[in-house]
């Protein structure tokens, strides 16, 4: 169940506490293709790019990046060109990729795609029609066929999922969560699925496939933008990118999934959207019960105006049972001593619309990358497809040590006495 209380609370959202510095700096070039089927031929051109990609896939946008455990990381593309309308034909792949930092000391700043893995449902467990199945795209005038290769590997694409997060648990495989349903997808080490998906209780978004007539109550593209996995690899932790109807304004829920169980256990906690900010990008384990999310504003380039980094820990709640929250990152405002972007300023800024990624590498350090949404965003330069880039980014104090913290007992008598004030004010 959702944790709430009724008690009066005040928003206790601490300022910046520790210093960020960028340390490290790559980028991939956004016009970046593997091999594969002919795709884009749905979308539309935009900042000088004009699909279609033929025998090609865009490495896209990332939407989630995890240690691939030998040094790299396996980068997540999203869902394809932005909606379930026009990504029929792009396939959902996972790359394994290297990334060689420029840092103080040298450093080329290259991203390398060693390899890439499209999710797929060889054995027909995903419980709706999905592209594979159809003789012709269900996008455009329907009058395109189906490649062959999905046909055929019963491979998926972005008019069957919105992927957006993904872990890797205990056992080696991978839990992936998305947007369209929301569902959680369970794959194998190959990505392929290995059971059903698995809904959300009590939440359906205008994209679910089991919609019906029924009235959605959670906004689309505003599923699993965010999840976690707990240190043992046994525990999930989904965090909604918007508001389910009847939960309290700007609250978006964070929920346990147990998987041995492969179910939600009903705990629940609510994440309250900072005032400025518009959307949340990723949750991401630092240790114990304190995790990391990226909030951001719908802004680039010059309007971008809020793109941050919080912790929150879920021992800690304040008293109408929201999620306290501590901003460590203005992505907005990093020094950069040693100008590792190669922009001529000492001051680095990361104002893109969607930032995605986030992965604690040691105690004092995070990873944060971009989705380009390839090719529609140009929060670097206007009317040039934005790279892929990444960003390393070290903390002068521990990254656990800046969680939120129990307010002293005298703090809950100040509130108290605020509380009973306010009441007195009413009354008058």
């Amino acid at each position: 169940m959702i944790k709430t209380f009724t008690a009066v609370s005040l928003a206790l959202v601490a300022a910046p506490l520790s210093a960020a510095t960028l340390t490290g700096f790559a980028s991939l070039p956004a016009e970046t293709f593997v091999p594969g089927p002919t795709s884009g031929q749905f979308q539309n051109p935009a900042n000088g790019v004009t699909p279609p990609y033929v025998g090609q896939q865009p490495v896209q946008g990332f939407s989630s990046v995890i240690s691939n455990g030998a040094g790299g990381f396996l980068a997540m593309s999203d869902n394809g060109f932005g909606g379930k309308g026009n990504s029929a034909d792009a396939l959902l792949l996972v790359h394994d990729i290297s990334v060689d930092f420029r840092t103080e000391t040298g450093g080329t700043g290259a991203v390398t795609v060693n390899s890439s893995t499209p999710l797929s449902d060889p054995d027909d467990l995903v419980s709706f029609p999905i592209v594979a199945e159809q003789t012709f795209y269900p996008n455009g005038a329907g009058d395109i066929p189906v490649d062959g290769a999905i046909a055929s590997g019963r491979l998926l694409t972005g008019a069957d999922f919105d992927i957006e997060s993904i872990r890797r648990d205990a056992s080696g495989n991978f839990w992936i969560g998305e947007e369209f349903g929301p569902f959680l997808l369970h794959t194998n080490a190959d990505f392929e699925l290995i059971a059903p998906e698995i809904a959300t209780p009590g939440v359906q978004s205008p994209n679910n496939p089991f919609l019906g007539a029924a009235a959605p109550n959670l906004g689309g593209s505003r599923g699993y933008e965010g999840m976690a996995i707990n240190e043992a690899g046994d525990t999930l932790y989904t965090l909604l990118e918007g508001t389910v109807a009847g939960d309290p304004a700007r609250t978006l829920r964070l929920s346990e999934f147990d998987i041995a169980d492969a179910s939600f256990t009903g705990e629940q906690w609510l994440y309250p959207l900072d005032p400025a900010g518009a959307a949340i990008g990723e949750l991401t384990l630092v240790e114990d019960n304190v995790f990391v999310v990226i909030e951001r504003d719908g802004g680039q380039g010059p309007s971008a105006a809020f793109k941050k980094l919080f912790l929150i820990d879920l021992d800690q709640s304040d008293a109408d049972g929201f999620l306290k929250k501590t901003e460590i990152v203005d992505l907005l405002a990093i020094d950069d001593p040693f100008d590792l972007d190669g922009d001529g300023s000492n001051v680095f800024s990361f104002p893109f619309v969607t930032i995605e990624s986030v992965l604690p590498l040691d105690a004092y350090t995070l990873l944060v990358a971009n989705d380009n949404n390839f090719p529609g965003s140009a929060g670097r330069t206007a009317g040039v497809p934005d790279n892929n880039e990444f960003i390393r980014i070290t903390l002068d104090q521990p990254i656990a040590s800046l969680a939120p913290v129990p307010l002293p007992a005298a703090g809950w008598l100040m509130i108290a006495g605020l509380a009973g004030l306010a009441a007195m004010r009413r009354r008058g």
